[in-house]
């Protein structure tokens, strides 16, 4: 699964939501709903649906 810079995703283990920032193959950076920044694995990664 690919993700592109902007998109919400969450984190599989705990749910917590974050943005896609940097994309380097399948290592994402990810600022977090708590302002913290780290780099993940596409497998630990979810999609976000959209909401407004």
């Amino acid at each position: 699964m690919m993700f592109k810079v902007g998109e919400v995703v969450s984190f599989a283990r705990d749910g917590a939501r974050g943005i896609i920032l940097e994309a380097k193959g399948e290592q994402y950076l990810i600022i977090w709903e708590d302002t913290f920044v780290s780099w993940e694995k596409a497998e630990d990664l979810r999609k976000e649906e959209a909401t407004e």
